[in-house]
């Protein structure tokens, strides 16, 4: 559950500006996640998330970049590992089948991890689709994917 609700978090805060740890709350409840405020702030520490500026004025929360916090990482993975359930190439194209809901938070892992030769992802509900230039990249793509949820 943990693992789930921590993926919802990442899902949250990549696409909406969250500002307070209650707005935060809101939208996990929305997700059907219950939680409590001490729950939430042990989860943005494991996260370590940070404030940055936002768009719309104030603060809104936000992941590190990898030079800002290296130790994000295997968090990141652990996030892709947990949401994955399948992985399938057609050509250079990579398609990856999440739990339902989660295909945001497993692609924003795949944004943030900087994985080399990845032309774009694009993500839905429960799948995400991930563009390589040729199918050779796409086969080494799904080798190191596939190593990550094993």
């Amino acid at each position: 559950m943990k693992f789930k609700r921590q993926s919802a978090i990442m899902q949250i805060i990549s696409q909406n500006d969250i500002k307070t740890q209650e707005e935060l709350s809101e939208k996990l409840i929305e997700m059907g996640f219950n939680t409590t405020q001490a729950t939430i702030s042990r989860d943005i520490k494991e996260l370590r998330l940070i404030k940055v500026s936002s768009l719309s004025g104030g603060y809104k929360y936000s992941a590190p970049s990898q030079s800002e916090d290296a130790g994000f990482l295997p968090r990141l993975r652990t996030i892709f590992k947990e949401c994955v359930i399948g992985i399938d190439q057609a050509q250079n194209l990579v398609v990856i089948k999440t739990i339902t809901g989660m295909a945001n938070a497993a692609a924003y892992a795949i944004d943030q991890l900087k994985i080399d030769n990845i032309v774009g992802t694009i993500a839905g509900d429960d799948t995400i689709l991930v563009i390589l230039p040729d199918n050779e990249k796409a086969a080494q793509f799904i080798e190191l994917a596939s190593n990550m949820i094993k």
